[in-house]
């Protein structure tokens, strides 16, 4: 076990297993089939990230160094959120983007699904945590990774 401090941004607590990054996340590819076609898994669309591509992301704790990508972002998480498509939480290792930042706030305020989202966990963090450990996030915004 070992637990890693943060930058709380959407406070809160949740524990989910990991699913990890280490590209940025284009938020549009990544959720476009969940979103538009109905996919009920939330399986990543982004073929050009390899770590996430056809895995699914529904109930993650989805680990990444940042966003990536359309200026659509932040709607494309905030919507994922609104219909119950959306990780349980985004941990960022580096400070999170103002897309991202809005997406995950307008899920808080404007659903009853909001995404803890945890920034600033540095390198160590994303070198550090496998696809599948157990993730636990406190809203003070430390994560432990079993």
């Amino acid at each position: 076990m070992k637990q890693f401090k943060g930058r709380p941004v959407v406070a809160g607590e949740c524990t989910a297993p990991a699913l990890v990054s280490h590209g940025g996340l284009n938020t549009l590819a990544s959720f476009q089939n969940a979103l538009q076609f109905g996919d009920k898994e939330v399986k990543c669309g982004d073929q050009n990230n390899p770590d996430l591509f056809k895995k699914s992301m529904l109930d993650k704790a989805l680990c990444l160094p940042q966003t990536i990508g359309s200026t659509t972002g932040g709607m494309v998480l905030y919507c994922a959120a609104d219909l119950k498509k959306a990780p349980k939480c985004l941990l960022f290792s580096e400070h999170i983007d103002s897309l991202a930042a809005a997406g995950a706030v307008l899920a808080a305020v404007w659903t009853d699904s909001p995404i803890v989202t945890v920034d600033s966990l540095g390198q160590e963090f994303l070198d550090y945590v496998k696809d599948g450990m157990s993730i636990s996030v406190s809203s003070d915004g430390t994560v432990t990774v079993d």
